[in-house]
């Protein structure tokens, strides 16, 4: 994925790493569903399904602006992302802001980047200043026609996704955190984090601002700001989008037909403390099912229950433990989520 993909080896110093931290980001999110929309195919059923009610009108709208059709295909290169549709995500920035600032980039550098993406000449069509403007209303479409509908609950998925982390940061530190974030992710010790598997020089990331940015759609990039201070890793997070048949056949028989396939969904999503706001997001239940499911596994002594600030969240006893391991297809063998 270009520059913002390419950079195999970042250097990161103790203080940078402590400082870093996960955000959300309502443009990342929706670049990274223009991409699906770009390749067309999902990897798993809530894709697929998002890609059937949404493929045909984006592909209406492109048939009928051959440039902005040109620009996707040139921005989305074979092996990496003009940096002008990427900025870095910043801090509490909507999705106005953000197209805000795709809008507002340099046309000059607009059709450098793209030449970049291409690894070769720019197409006649694409030698003009507009281009910045014509991403940035593709990108307002995408959000507002895909993304923006569902918004709360991906961001509620989102959130889920950060606990997970964040819980696992306090279990096995940066380093497991690092490793997991999407393939190509390593913690390689001696201040080296590699960010995918392309073989360039390291770069030196000390003193940088470095965020992690989850997006529900399965794909992921790096950039950052020019001049470089701030560095981002968006990577798919766990608690992808899925119709609730999907969600509900990676439930085990066994569990589903001890506790119910509803309230065994709830008790396998516990692998990290979570609130009911973010299992109703993720299950897709109403929030009183959710309650009620909750009840009862609390009442069985399967889950337990702490307030953390303004929130309470729900997290698998010992007991809860065992029995998921039990169910589980392989005993328990492999790692939950």
């Amino acid at each position: 994925m270009g520059r913002r993909g390419i950079v195999g080896l970042w250097q990161v110093n103790a203080d940078t790493l402590a400082g870093s931290r996960f955000l959300i980001s309502p443009l990342a999110e929706t670049f990274a569903s223009l991409k699906l929309l770009h390749a067309g195919a999902g990897r798993h059923p809530g894709e697929r399904a998002w890609l059937r009610a949404h493929l045909p009108g984006y592909r209406r709208l492109l048939a009928g602006d051959p440039v902005t059709a040109l620009l996707v295909r040139a921005g989305l290169g074979p092996s990496w992302i003009a940096d002008f549709l990427t900025p870095t995500p910043r801090d509490e920035e909507d999705f106005a802001a953000g197209a805000a600032r795709v809008r507002a980039a340099d046309p000059v550098a607009a059709r450098a980047h793209l030449r970049t993406a291409l690894a070769g000449p720019l197409p006649a069509a694409l030698d003009r200043d507009d281009l910045p403007e014509r991403a940035a209303r593709l990108l307002e479409y995408v959000w507002t026609e895909t993304v923006r509908p569902s918004w709360e609950r991906r961001r509620h998925v989102l959130e889920a996704d950060v606990g997970v982390r964040t819980a696992r940061v306090s279990r096995g530190g940066w380093a497991a955190v690092l490793d997991e974030l999407r393939p190509g992710t390593r913690w390689l010790g001696g201040n080296r984090f590699q960010v995918n598997t392309h073989v360039y020089p390291p770069r030196e990331i000390a003193g940088a601002q470095l965020v992690f940015v989850p997006v529900t759609p399965q794909t992921g990039w790096v950039s950052w700001d020019e001049p470089p201070s701030r560095y981002a890793v968006v990577y798919p997070c766990a608690g992808v989008l899925a119709d609730a048949d999907a969600r509900r056949s990676s439930v085990s028989a066994a569990l589903g037909a001890l506790l119910g396939p509803a309230r065994a969904e709830v008790l396998v999503l516990l692998d990290a403390p979570l609130s009911t706001t973010q299992l109703t997001a993720m299950t897709g239940q109403a929030l009183g099912s959710v309650g009620r499911h909750l009840r009862v596994l609390r009442e069985a002594g399967l889950v337990e229950r702490r307030r953390a600030g303004r929130s309470v969240l729900y997290a698998r006893t010992e007991a809860g433990r065992v029995l998921v391991r039990a169910a589980a297809p392989d005993g328990g063998r492999a790692r939950p989520r």
